[in-house]
């Protein structure tokens, strides 16, 4: 049980969280389409909506739906989105701290 718990969620859900961080900064970015726009808007609000496919209320099936279709969702937009914005974020990412320590 262990083992299937790391070798296939944990990774999906590092992924996921890169694509979520990805996803915000293609929706602030202004050369990404509007239709992603929508879609990107559409999934926040389905996340938080009471309107499910599966009631919230439902014990342990209405949350099952939402962590299963909220980042099918996240993971398709962020497959539409174009390569222009796509090397934007890989640039913005890639500006980071040398990580040395520094003694005054």
């Amino acid at each position: 049980m262990f083992k299937l718990l790391t070798s296939r969620f944990i990774p999906r859900i590092l992924l996921f969280r890169k694509e979520v961080v990805l996803l915000w900064q293609a929706f602030m970015s202004p050369h990404t389409p509007f239709y992603l726009k929508a879609a990107t808007a559409f999934v926040a609000f389905y996340l938080v909506s009471p309107i499910d496919i599966i009631s919230d209320f439902i014990p342990l099936l209405g949350w099952a739906d939402d962590l299963i279709l909220v980042p099918l969702m996240v993971s398709w937009i962020v497959s539409r989105l174009p390569v222009p914005v796509r090397a934007d974020m890989r640039e913005r990412n890639e500006r980071t701290i040398d990580g040395r320590a520094r003694r005054l």
